[in-house]
C-alpha cells in the first residue's frame, strides 16, 4: 500500500504522520488542506479494514482446524484454512510496510511471532491439546489485531473509522461463533466455550442494530444489511443451541455467508469514506 502523506494539513493529518515514511512535503502547498486531510483519513480507514480483517482470519483459521479435526466439511475447511493463512501473512506485510508508529510496530512484531506459531499448529495433526492451543493462539491474534485497529482509530477520531471498525468486526464475530460451536462439538465442552459463543452472538446482534441505524448508510448498504438481517434472524437460534449441536454444516455455511456479506458491506463503507 503506497500512501502519500502530506504535512501541515490539519489536526487529523498531523496525528497520523508517524504512520508512514512516505511524506512528500513539496506537495503540501499544492493540495488544499481539506482535500489532503480527507486523503489521510481515507488511507487510515483502509488500514483499519486491513487490520480488522486480521481479526476475522484469526478466528477462521482456528475454526477450519477444528472442522477438519472433527471431519466435517474437510475439503472446504482445508482449502479455506490455507487461503486464510496466506491472506493473513500478506495483510500483515501491508500493515508492517505502512505503519511506522513505534507502539503499533512493536505490537506487530509480537503478532508476527504469533502468526508463525499459528501456522505451525494449524498444520499439526488434530488432538484436543492442539485444538486448545490453536484456540488460545487465535485469541492472542485477535487481541493483537484489535489493538492495532483501536490504535489506528485513535489516530483519526472520526466517525468513519468507528463505522468501518464496527462493520469489519462483524466478519470476525461470525467466524468466532463457528469456532466455538465446532470447538464444543470437537470435545472442548467447558463453560468458557459456551459463554464465548453466546457473547459473540449478543455482540453481533447489538452491532448489527447499530449498523442498520447508521444515518450515513447508502441505499446499497441498507440493502446488503437487510440481507444479513433476514438471515441472522433465522440462524442465530441455531448458534445458541451449541450444547445440543447437530448442525455443524449449517453453522459452517451460514457463518461463512454472513462473513462474505459483511466483507462486502465493510468495503462499501471504506468506499463511502474516501
Amino acid at each position: 500500500m503506497k500512501n502519500v502523506w502530506m504535512k501541515n494539513i490539519g489536526m487529523a493529518a498531523t496525528a497520523v504522520l508517524m504512520l508512514s515514511g512516505n511524506v512528500y512535503a513539496a506537495q503540501a502547498e499544492e493540495v488544499p488542506a481539506e482535500v489532503a486531510k480527507r486523503a489521510v483519513i481515507a488511507d487510515i480507514v483502509k488500514l483499519i479494514d486491513v487490520a480488522g480483517k486480521q481479526r476475522m482470519l484469526s478466528q477462521r483459521i482456528a475454526k477450519d482446524y477444528l472442522y477438519v479435526g472433527k471431519k466435517v466439511a474437510v475439503s472446504k475447511a482445508s482449502k479455506q484454512q490455507k487461503a486464510s493463512i496466506d491472506e493473513m501473512v500478506s495483510a500483515h506485510k501491508v500493515l508492517v510496510d505502512s505503519i511506522n508508529d513505534p507502539e503499533i510496530t512493536n505490537l506487530l512484531s509480537f503478532v508476527e511471532l504469533s502468526i508463525e506459531d499459528f501456522k505451525a499448529t494449524a498444520n499439526e495433526p488434530f488432538t484436543l491439546d492442539n485444538a486448545q492451543l490453536i484456540i488460545d493462539l487465535s485469541e492472542s491474534m485477535l487481541e493483537g489485531s484489535q489493538y492495532v485497529v483501536n490504535s489506528l482509530k485513535e489516530k483519526v477520531k472520526v466517525k468513519e473509522s468507528a463505522i468501518v471498525g464496527k462493520s469489519g468486526k462483524q466478519r470476525m464475530l461470525a467466524q468466532r461463533i463457528a469456532k466455538y460451536y465446532i470447538a464444543y462439538q470437537a470435545g472442548i465442552k467447558d463453560k468458557n466455550t459456551v459463554d464465548q459463543m453466546k457473547v459473540a452472538v449478543a455482540e453481533f446482534s447489538e452491532a448489527h442494530k447499530a449498523l442498520m441505524a447508521n444515518p450515513s448508510n447508502t441505499p446499497d448498504i441498507n440493502r446488503k444489511l437487510n440481507e444479513v438481517d433476514r438471515l441472522w434472524k433465522i440462524v442465530y437460534k441455531f448458534y445458541l443451541n451449541i450444547e445440543k449441536g447437530g448442525l455443524p454444516l449449517i453453522v459452517f455455511n451460514t457463518t461463512d455467508d454472513i462473513t462474505k456479506k459483511m466483507n462486502k458491506i465493510t468495503a462499501m463503507y471504506v468506499e463511502l469514506y474516501k
